[in-house]
């Protein structure tokens, strides 16, 4: 018997709202059977939750929803596993780049801060130095 998930399961394993998993599921990213009357109850499979773990996954990497769900797609094709391994080497390559170059601009504001943070302290001593020195002369 194969394994079947209600969507209240994904939400409260995943740490997500059901409003989120439908979003997913509405991007294409999860294709859950439909039961019930009309039709309206959802029955995810245990392909579902993999494709919600690596969805999430990218997310943590930076990657977009249609990124990962390009990715995830390719892996359930038949399309030839050297391909697909460069196309995620590509994406992880070029989320990493634009990592770096944020890390180097946050890098660059916290020196700013420093020098900023230096230069008050110095201008600082000097208010109080000058506050006791003129203190010790009204004395």
């Amino acid at each position: 018997m194969t394994t079947t998930y209600t969507i209240g399961d994904l939400a409260k394993e995943f740490d997500l709202t059901t409003r989120a998993i439908r979003f997913y599921e509405d991007l294409g990213l999860l294709q859950p059977e439909r039961s019930g009357p009309g039709g309206r109850s959802r029955v995810y499979t245990g392909r579902d939750r993999t494709r919600l773990k690596l969805t999430l996954r990218a997310k943590r990497l930076g990657l977009s929803l249609t990124e990962a769900k390009d990715i995830i797609d390719m892996y359930e094709s038949p399309r030839d596993t050297g391909a697909q391994m460069q196309k995620f080497l590509d994406v992880l390559g070029l989320h990493r780049k634009q990592v770096e170059e944020q890390m180097a601009e946050l890098q660059a504001n916290l020196d700013e801060i420093k020098v900023h943070e230096k230069e008050a302290r110095s201008l600082l001593a000097k208010a109080q130095a000058r506050a006791t020195k003129k203190n010790s002369a009204q004395t």
